[in-house]
């Protein structure tokens, strides 16, 4: 079947017989136009079908009032909690969203930066993958004035804006903790050390340690992909190791659970034989059992902060070159699959 013609302003003029630039007011909510003549215009746009060019308005503007957002991965619990927190703030200010995942490939991390680019968004927030160096793929934006709050998996010697916790903070808090039950040889299940959150987080976990006169053992570091085959594996090298840990920190609460299931089909008991701590303060933590302890993330606040202070810059409000890192605060939220005492 043949497409129908775009229905434009004119068609909406001739129907009503009024000016092309009454029309157009109306149709924008021009003060000028009078309730009754803009309800009008209105009724017989949506009998036509007539469909606003955001795009023609778009260029004219020099702005297409959307977002560019890149994460990681759009599975976890964490990412959905920060992109409500991000579409909560950009559809009230008016902006629409374009999400982009790399699947953690800094390949794809780059295609869809230069996509989101040739899009012409009017700001981007991104989440580093996991094998991203570098920020090169970002220059584009950099160099037309496009501005750009990264948040979680950043770059943390570059100058961009970031909004982050405290995982130094956070892994220290998580393994004193475990210490504290009277835990001694304590395994951190975490992922590649070259990202910030995972490196900072393992600093911390090394640190406790130190300051409790507790050796660091090497083997008791194991980097997984933190998925469900990876806390299996965190478990069964766990249950080989000679003496056995009694504590384990796992940076990822899905990978926590599955580790913690694992070891328990295989005989040991939580907390009594081994504690286990997690991070992110996913759902699956409350329904596991025993239910699990772990590390607030505040994802909606994180996506709430990088939303507002992107909006804040396009509009005027703030300047994004004057904030560098914004820290979030989290808490260690202790239960019953680390109390040990």
């Amino acid at each position: 079947m043949k497409p129908k013609k775009d229905i434009t302003i004119y068609d909406i003029a001739e129907k009503l017989k009024l000016s092309s630039a009454t029309v157009s007011r109306a149709l924008q909510n021009h003060p000028a136009i009078n309730k009754k003549t803009k309800e009008k215009v209105q009724a017989a746009a949506l009998t036509l079908g007539y469909r606003h060019n955001t795009f023609a308005s778009s260029l004219r503007k020099q702005q297409t009032h959307t977002i560019g957002v890149v994460v990681h991965e759009l599975k976890s619990s964490f990412i959905t909690s920060v992109l409500a927190g991000i579409e909560k703030i950009t559809s009230e200010a008016g902006y629409d969203l374009i999400i982009a995942h790399s699947s953690e490939s800094f390949k794809k991390e780059a295609a869809n930066a230069l996509n989101l680019f040739h899009k012409r968004v009017d700001g981007l927030i991104a989440s580093l993958s996991f094998d991203t160096t570098g920020l090169e793929h970002f220059k584009p934006f950099q160099e037309k004035g496009i501005p750009i709050v990264f948040f979680d998996r950043v770059e943390e010697n570059s100058e961009s804006t970031k909004v982050v916790i405290d995982n130094y903070k956070c892994g220290y808090e998580a393994t004193s903790h475990l210490i504290s039950q009277g835990c001694k040889r304590i395994v951190l299940v975490t992922a590649d050390l070259k990202r910030n959150v995972y490196k900072r987080r393992y600093m911390g976990y090394k640190d406790a340690l130190f300051d409790n006169d507790i050796p660091f053992i090497e083997n008791h570091v194991l980097i997984k992909d933190l998925s469900e085959q990876g806390g299996m594996e965190a478990a069964k090298q766990i249950l080989k190791m000679k003496p056995r840990p009694d504590g384990v920190f796992v940076t990822n609460d899905f990978s926590a659970a599955v580790c913690m299931q694992t070891l328990k089909e295989n005989g040991m008991k939580v907390p009594e034989d081994i504690a286990i701590v997690g991070f992110n303060n996913d759902a699956i933590g409350k329904i596991v059992e025993p239910q699990l302890t772990t590390i607030d993330y505040p994802g909606v606040d994180m996506g709430t902060i990088a939303a507002r202070h992107l909006i804040d810059h396009l509009k005027g409000v703030a300047s994004i070159e004057n904030t560098s890192t914004i820290v979030i605060h989290s808490d260690l939220i202790i239960r019953k699959s680390s109390m040990r005492k």
